[in-house]
């Protein structure tokens, strides 16, 4: 169980992220100062930091560079607002592993977290600090200068068979169940689904259903009225009635509590609402859209989800495919971030090596949009120069079983120093020639020469 130290002054954020990666299984220590923070750190082994840049006794570099000094290998993940993100950007310079910027939701820092974890049972190295490029920075070639958002089409089928599902539900009034492994966007076709229906002037939105605490769940949703309970200051309107008019996106329904399902389905069925503490009940008219990464129809069967909610959610199901399964998508998703991370970073990168575009359509993506999302902000933030080059990838990404076509199709791991010793013969010994055929990049070749000791 990775051991995780949280530095974060806003004591009920830093409780729900608490909680949140304690469900996923981190053992987790907390501090709302730095100092507090660095006691931890002097007394405790741990695998990864995670801190707010702005603490009320010290920065994020200061927290940054204590826990370098006590612990050298180390991750550390800054949390940080729009305004602040020049000084996460210094800290990446300084062996920060990566940030990630305010608002956000539990499941975006949990790639990271895990990202870092990984890196560090391997032995990745962390990020280098970034020489200052001498050369004057060039116009950005735009690719998709039109796209307003993360969310895109696609070119795909897999593509053109979900916009089909989003076009052809998007008007009605129908509850909808997004299904599709975490990353893939669920969120994102939810936003469409809502832009393109008579809500679309209303509000959207959006719930992490895993990342809220058990003992506050009915105050969330429903509201609740001052005294109500002990913290109860003031009256609180649940996300219930923010939605009101619109759209509430239910992301990870999987996660509620059964109470929470029965309080959830008598809301949907009957319209209103009655705030924690209150007698009065509030009628609401909200669209409903819910997203999960698991068999709901399985978890209903087996009583571990009320099917009578999963029946109300599902009246119209969407599948978002795997990133890996949007084959002529890629790149256009990989031109997209590209862009945002330029503008996020206010840097100037043209373009991906050739190199790397082979070792994007051979990986894998097991963590899908969001993975490749996070993987080219770190790329842009690295690049010394203005093309993502094949040195800057992660190792992770070299380690994929290689991908070849050939006459006979696709082969696997079983006959690949075979496959390989007929593309460097087909290519007349030309090294770069034969990476090609095998739709791989010449760093991984080189490797699979060594391990086979194929002599050339």
């Amino acid at each position: 169980m990775a051991q995780v130290l949280l530095i974060e002054d806003d004591v009920a954020f830093c409780k729900m992220l608490e909680a949140f990666l304690t469900r996923k299984d981190f053992d987790v220590r907390t501090a709302f100062t730095a100092e507090s923070a660095f006691a931890i750190l002097e007394e405790h082994p741990l695998d990864l930091v995670i801190t707010d840049v702005r603490l009320p006794d010290k920065d994020g570099l200061e927290i940054l560079a204590f826990a370098k000094k006590k612990h050298p290998d180390i991750p550390v993940i800054l949390m940080t607002g729009y305004a602040e993100v020049p000084m996460a950007v210094e800290a990446m310079k300084k062996g920060a592993f990566d940030y990630i910027s305010k608002p956000f939701q539990p499941g975006d820092v949990l790639d990271k977290i895990n990202a870092a974890v990984d890196d560090r049972a391997t032995g990745e190295a962390l990020p280098r600090k970034r020489e200052e490029n001498p050369d004057p920075p060039k116009k950005t070639k735009d690719p998709v200068a039109d796209t307003p958002s993360a969310y895109l089409k696609g070119l795909s089928d897999a593509s053109a068979k979900l916009n089909q599902y989003i076009d052809l539900v998007a008007p009605t009034t129908m509850s909808v169940l997004i299904m599709g492994d975490s990353g893939t966007g669920k969120e994102y076709v939810a936003k469409s689904i809502h832009e393109k229906s008579k809500r679309a002037g209303k509000p959207f939105i959006p719930v992490d259903c895993g990342a809220i605490p058990k003992e506050i769940a009915s105050s969330e949703f429903f509201g609740h009225k001052k005294g109500s309970f002990t913290g109860a200051v003031d009256d609180k309107i649940g996300h219930f009635e923010e939605a009101n008019g619109g759209t509430l996106f239910l992301d990870e329904i999987g996660n509620l509590s059964y109470e929470l399902q029965v309080q959830l389905l008598r809301a949907l069925q009957e319209r209103q609402i009655k705030p924690v503490g209150s007698s009065k009940e509030i009628p609401v008219d909200i669209r409903v859209i819910a997203a999960t990464n698991e068999d709901l129809e399985a978890a209903a069967v087996k009583g571990d989800f009320r099917e009578d909610l999963y029946h109300r959610l599902n009246e119209f199901s969407i599948h978002v495919p795997q990133l890996k399964d949007r084959g002529s998508d890629l790149m256009l998703f990989a031109n997209l971030f590209l862009k945002n991370a330029n503008t996020e970073l206010e840097k100037e990168v043209l373009d991906f090596d050739e190199e790397v575009i082979t070792v994007f359509e051979n990986y894998q993506w097991p963590g899908n949009l969001r993975e490749m999302k996070n993987i080219i902000k770190r790329l842009v933030l690295l690049a010394d120069g203005n093309t993502i080059t094949p040195g800057l990838l992660p190792r992770k990404m070299f380690e994929n079983a290689i991908g070849v076509e050939n006459d006979g199709g696709l082969y696997d791991k079983d006959n690949e120093k075979e496959m390989i010793l007929n593309a460097l013969e087909r290519a007349s010994g030309n090294k770069s020639k034969a990476a090609r055929l095998l739709k791989i990049d010449r760093k991984t070749l080189y490797n699979k020469l060594d391990l086979y000791e194929i002599k050339t």
